[in-house]
């Protein structure tokens, strides 16, 4: 057995030491994120650092370049095994948060169906039964008594409507009866109007025409109180 197994194997073989909660465990894998990316900052400057010397001794001093560019290695290699590292760390802590996610929502669902449980066991399935229908049945009483009070109520309205019809058509024609009383008609003259005498010769045209149109006149007052005299009577 590796020593590596056997540090496990002893680490995890004490009963007395309790196992860690997920927010404790949560914690120390973000406090070892933040210490690996320290160490991933420091390796890149020593590595700009190492290629900077390597530069600068160049061919003058070509142990030095070598040396300088053997370090540069190793810290990349470093530098590797930590972001290998990270991406473990950051896939173990992303695991854990989910399990720790899915515990609470299962608690919590367990608390949900012991209360509804609780709930339920004061309920009997026939009261809720004869609750619903003594709510319908109250409902249709207050819907016939919503219809009954909106029904039209007669109080002696037995009337023929035609005799209604007669009285109103009196009323109307002794109303019209008394307006046209209080109309004031012109006097109708008892005889006709003269004939029109012939036209002399001698007589100017605009005394023709001055005859021409009293003529008229007369005619049209005389249609016009023919009319209002038919309209009244």
């Amino acid at each position: 057995m590796s020593k590596l197994g056997k540090f496990f194997k002893g680490g995890g073989s004490s009963k007395s030491r309790a196992a860690p909660s997920p927010q404790e465990a949560l914690v120390r894998l973000r406090e070892t994120e933040e210490m690996l990316g320290k160490k991933q900052e420091y390796l890149e400057n020593r590595i700009q650092r190492e290629i900077a010397l390597a530069k600068k001794h160049g061919t003058q001093n070509k142990r030095a370049a070598l040396q300088a560019l053997k370090r540069k290695k190793r810290f990349e290699k470093q530098l590797t095994q930590i972001d290998g590292t990270l991406s473990t760390i950051e896939f173990q802590r992303e695991a854990l948060e989910n399990s720790h996610t899915n515990t609470e929502v299962l608690r919590n669902m367990g608390f949900a169906a012991k209360a509804m449980k609780s709930v339920h066991e004061n309920m009997d399935l026939n009261k809720i039964d004869d609750l619903m229908q003594e709510i319908t049945e109250q409902q249709d009483i207050a819907q016939e008594i919503s219809e009954a009070f909106s029904q039209r109520v007669g109080f002696g309205d037995d009337f023929d409507e035609d005799e209604l019809m007669a009285e109103l058509e009196e009323l109307e024609q002794e109303e019209l009866n008394k307006k046209m009383t209080n109309i004031r008609l012109p006097n109708v003259p008892s005889s006709s109007l003269p004939a029109q005498p012939d036209r002399k010769p001698g007589m100017s045209s605009t005394a023709r025409r001055s005859r021409a149109a009293s003529s008229r006149r007369a005619e049209e007052e005389d249609d016009d109180i023919k009319q209002l005299a038919a309209w009244a009577t």
